[in-house]
């Protein structure tokens, strides 16, 4: 029998490695990436920020016909400026309430705003130049098209048809640079439309600084966001209408008399006026917006291109080099350039780190935090400082939706190396985390009284039923356990590392045999009696999916499971038949989309499912199932600009680059990669620390025979994060 742990070495002894490559760095971009020179700006042609634009409306790829007035949940990303790791994400807003406020379907702008994460969330300080020449309402916004539209990482531009305004965008880390050319240059204005964002706004407002700058702020029910905005032009007057009402606005009135594009630098803060108007005189200042979109465009290319791909198609190309633009957009930064930030007990706190937002844990930590661990580890050390401070004020470390994988991510960082931060305290917390009431795991009492968390039997349940996601919450807790563990035995806490390794196990607790899947259980220990494995629920037994799609995650103990399934040949079957069994088109769940079989790859819960041949030695079949995925599943639909599923702040990007690579983290907590055929002929990916990972495919085959790891052929499929320290040349045989 393959065994994963065979082939994951976990190094007790650490040197401090971070220290010693961060020394030898020579000088770093925005956010802790590296910078390395790069001549040839060809690399970030090949981002299409559009892509997941698009709305996905194929019932095939769905897996049912989407209801009346419902828009699937495919992509969810937003087209604008950002650097990475950026404070300000600056894009147009098409529709407000929206996952990330534009949609490719849409022929209207309503405004520019300058947050983004694809949740539903912020798109805060909504801006729009309009010209009152025109007879459209102010609030109506403007029409355009997108054959006069351009998107790329650094740069977008757009024309406002209805008021005869060129958009041109670009961004710093802490500020957004806007340049409109009025085709008419008398009666110019700027509208400031405070009222909106997609947080529900509670408080706005906006004073005039002198001739040629505003300041104000707005609030939502979460924080506060300030802003500080420069004028290349007079301002003339600041108009507040209906401040009170939640159709309220500003405008600003440009004075006549210049035929030059009107320019506004603008800068955020999270913590006050004088903080925005700090940032922009040092990340602007006096320079221009073709300096700064010059500096943007540089960033990103110095980032792209640590990573160099040979063959593929072009098509293969701009979707990879999409994916890992996308994938190192979040967290967010959030504290100021003097340092300062608020923090969870909203106080206003100096540190000498970056304050991150907290990752989107539930689904980031099974590849983008591994990602963003590699490519730039002292971005990856700030988010679990942000993360710990978090927990200093709170008493815990912070998770995300559902499950601890606070505890996989900084584990795992960890085990990767990245050690320079107060470990001892953050263990503690994520003991905190993992024991205690009140905190990032509900039902921790009830899971370590019983080691399974109960769901009620409800006679007709439906997918908006309300319980415990019993079952999700077990098996991930489970994992989240297996990481805690790791941990706890790299500090030397032997008695932790026994007592969470065995709560690991717990995912055995929900395994029902007769069925042979992971099943609901009552208070009592019965099995939920009305249990249908191919019905998806939000959180009734599963968190946003069926028995099938978590029946497979035990990430950290895959011979366990298989055995459960009563050893190689059975689970063989049962996995073939995820992938086989076709989906019921009634059964419908706006966020469990994009089919194979009962595979959802539009949802996150069962993204390691196509990884799990591999543990009985039929690489071949995984193969066949990620290559379906890349090739099928994204850049689809009429422009090609779809995804099959919410990006998740770069987890579906993520996966689509590492298996790209050849090269994904299966068990994230562990320093050590599955190895698949790349995509490309090869690939050349330079580290921080100037060392390099070569991973070549020889063969003309997608059939895995042999993988050789310096010069030495390996047994079993996984290569340590040794690769990565130290530099490697992975070759993957095909035939």
């Amino acid at each position: 029998m393959l065994r994963f742990f065979s082939y994951v070495r976990i190094y007790k002894t650490l040197p401090s490695m971070l220290n010693r490559f961060l020394s030898l760095t020579v000088c770093f971009f925005v956010s802790g990436y590296a910078c390395f020179s790069q001549a040839d700006n060809r690399y970030i042609s090949y981002v299409n920020p559009l892509i997941g634009t698009a709305p996905l409306t194929d019932s095939t790829i769905l897996g049912y016909k989407l209801p009346e007035g419902w828009r699937s949940w495919a992509g969810l990303v937003f087209p604008g400026t950002s650097l990475p790791n950026a404070m300000v994400q600056l894009s147009p807003m098409t529709e407000y309430g929206s996952g990330a406020g534009y949609e490719y379907e849409d022929n209207v702008i309503y405004g520019f705003t300058h947050t983004n994460k694809g949740h539903w969330n912020l798109c805060n300080i909504p801006v729009l130049p309009v010209s009152a020449d025109r007879a459209t309402s102010y609030k109506s916004g403007s029409h355009f098209s997108h054959q006069r539209e351009k998107a790329s990482p650094a740069y977008y531009e757009v024309n406002l048809d209805d008021y005869n305004v060129n958009v041109g965008l670009t961004s710093t880390l802490r500020c957004g640079y806007h340049r409109y050319t009025y085709k008419n240059n008398i009666d110019r204005k700027i509208i400031f439309d405070l009222a909106r964002a997609n947080n529900k706004v509670v408080e706005w407002t906006i004073e005039q600084d002198g001739t040629r700058a505003v300041s104000g702020y707005q609030a939502t029910r979460g924080e506060k966001i300030f802003f500080y905005a420069i004028f290349n032009t007079d301002v003339e007057k600041l108009d507040v209408q209906n401040k009170s009402s939640q159709d309220g606005y500003s405008i600003l009135h440009l004075k006549n008399g210049s035929n030059a594009p009107v320019e506004m630098k603008i800068a955020l803060s999270f913590v006050s006026t004088e903080n925005a108007k700090k940032n922009l005189e040092k990340e602007i200042g006096v320079k221009s917006f073709d300096q700064i979109r010059k500096d943007g465009e540089q960033t990103w290319e110095n980032i792209l291109s640590t990573i160099k791909v040979k063959g593929g198609t072009e098509k293969q190309k701009t979707m990879f080099y999409s994916c890992f633009y996308r994938s190192l957009l979040w967290p967010a930064l959030r504290s100021d350039v003097n340092g300062e930030y608020t923090d969870a007990k909203r106080n206003v706190v100096r540190a000498d780190f970056n304050y991150y937002t907290e990752p989107s844990l539930w689904d980031t930590y099974r590849n983008k935090d591994v990602l963003l661990e590699i490519v730039a580890p002292r971005t990856a050390l700030d988010v679990i400082k942000s993360l710990k401070d978090v927990g200093d004020k709170t008493g815990f470390i912070p998770t995300f939706f559902h499950g601890d994988h606070g505890a996989s991510s900084i584990a795992g960082a960890y085990l990767r190396g990245i050690t320079d931060f107060d470990v001892k305290g953050t263990y503690q917390l994520l003991l905190r985390n993992a024991n205690l009431e009140g905190g990032a795991r509900p039902y921790i009492k009830e899971y370590i009284q019983k080691g399974y968390i109960a769901d009620p039997d409800i006679a007709n349940p439906h997918v908006e039923t309300k319980a415990k996601a019993g079952v999700s919450k077990t098996l991930e807790y489970a994992y989240d356990d297996y990481s805690v563990a790791k941990l706890a035995e790299a500090l030397g806490d032997t008695e932790n590392y026994k007592v969470f390794m065995q709560r690991s196990k717990n995912y055995r607790n929900v395994f029902d045999p007769s069925t042979r899947f992971m099943r609901g259980r009552l208070e009592s220990g019965e099995w939920i009696k009305n249990f249908n494995p191919q019905y998806p629920y939000y959180e009734y037994m599963y968190r946003e999916a069926n028995a099938w799609q978590v029946s497979f995650y035990v990430p950290h103990d895959m011979p366990g499971l298989i055995s459960l399934y009563g050893g190689n040949a059975a689970f063989e079957s049962k996995l073939d038949s995820l992938f086989t069994l076709p989906w019921n088109p009634k059964h419908i769940a706006r966020n469990v989309e994009s089919m194979i079989g009962q595979y959802c790859h539009g949802n996150q819960p069962d993204h390691e499912a196509p990884f799990a041949y591999h543990f009985i030695g039929k690489p071949e079949k995984s193969q066949k199932i990620i290559d379906q995925i890349m090739n099928s599943l994204y850049g689809i639909g009429d422009e090609g600009l779809a995804l099959c599923g919410m990006d998740d702040a770069g987890e579906m990007s993520a996966w689509y680059v590492f298996c790209a690579l050849g090269l994904y983290p299966f068990s994230a907590t562990d320093p050590a990669y599955i190895v698949t055929v790349p995509m490309f002929d090869k690939v050349e990916w330079r580290q921080p620390n100037g060392k390099t990972v070569i991973v070549e495919h020889k063969g003309n085959g997608r059939r895995m025979s042999e993988i050789v790891l310096n010069g030495k052929s390996i047994k079993g499929y996984f290569v340590p994060h040794d690769v990565f320290r130290n530099g490697g040349h992975i070759r993957v045989d095909t035939k």
